[in-house]
């Protein structure tokens, strides 16, 4: 008997616990700032003809992954009208949703067309909102004040340089802002969200810190907005090819490197957990954990 406990420790003792299986996210979803093609040569670390096969690369390991959607955080194209025509058919090949944010570089075309890009990407407005698995996601539009991105006769134009030059003038004229009526329109969301208690992933095209020349013009005030609201997490941009990222009063600000100025690419999966976001970044993207406030 003294035996036979004897065996029955050892073999207790030798056994292993059987592999805990890894955390598995709530749900995921793809991100992908400045694809930014135009059929021009090179312009320094601009490698304007490399967009469409970086791309259908990047499209190609998406589909091979469970996403709830697809996330282009601006400057699809670089110029040009007909640019859209190369690019649209390569993004048509993704399984899952697409999302855009409008970028600077969009409305880089005629002012005739200026009017038909969001429609162009199957936008039904330059800025929306949309709730999934307990998060809202919001999309802004960082061009509703700008130089570029409203016909120069428009009345919308003319706001546009009336306010910087009274509110922004040492802005670049390469950036945008945020206008009032889409700063009320985000207030009301965030209040939709604080209430009934989600979670608030922004999508923009442009930064809003830390402190760098691609942020919004208005950036100070959109902040100001976003920390009033304890459903706002994270903000997600472009704009800045070469990437950034810091924390702000437990929001992440997350700036996304340029799929454009690389030999290799740049895009990431974003894996939404309970308690954190896990940035996974293919090519010169960085990965990061951005743990929940």
């Amino acid at each position: 008997m003294r035996f036979i406990l004897i065996l029955a420790a050892l073999v207790t003792l030798g056994a292993s616990a059987p592999p805990s299986a890894p955390e598995k996210p709530l749900f995921s979803i793809g991100a992908i700032a400045d694809v930014q093609y135009a059929d021009a040569d090179d312009n320094g670390e601009r490698r304007y003809r490399t967009a469409p096969g970086k791309l259908a690369a990047a499209i190609d390991d998406f589909n091979g992954q469970r996403l709830d959607f697809v996330v282009h955080l601006g400057d699809f194209i670089d110029r040009d009208w007909a640019s859209y025509d190369t690019l649209l058919p390569v993004a048509k090949r993704l399984k899952h949703r697409w999302h855009f944010a409008l970028g600077n570089h969009e409305f880089s075309v005629d002012d005739a067309y200026k009017s038909r890009v969001p429609a162009k990407l199957g936008m039904k407005a330059r800025y929306y909102s949309f709730v999934r698995h307990g998060w809202m996601f919001i999309v802004t539009d960082g061009n509703d004040l700008s130089s570029y991105a409203w016909p120069a006769a428009s009345a919308e134009h003319r706001r546009s340089m009336e306010a910087h030059a009274a509110l922004y003038p040492d802005k670049p004229l390469w950036n945008g802002g945020i206008g009032d009526v889409e700063m009320r329109w985000i207030d009301a969301e965030l209040t939709k969200a604080d209430r009934r208690g989600l979670k608030v992933l922004l999508f923009s095209h442009f930064p809003l810190w830390p402190e760098n020349p691609h942020n919004l013009w208005n950036a100070p005030a959109v902040m100001t907005l976003l920390e009033r609201h304890p459903s706002a997490k994270i903000w997600l941009d472009g704009h800045n090819h070469e990437g950034n990222y810091a924390v702000r009063n437990g929001i992440h600000y997350v700036n996304l490197a340029a799929m454009l100025d690389t030999g290799e690419t740049s895009y990431a999966r974003l894996d939404v957990f309970p308690d954190r976001v896990v940035v996974d970044g293919t090519g010169r993207q960085r990965d990061l954990t951005l743990m929940l406030r």
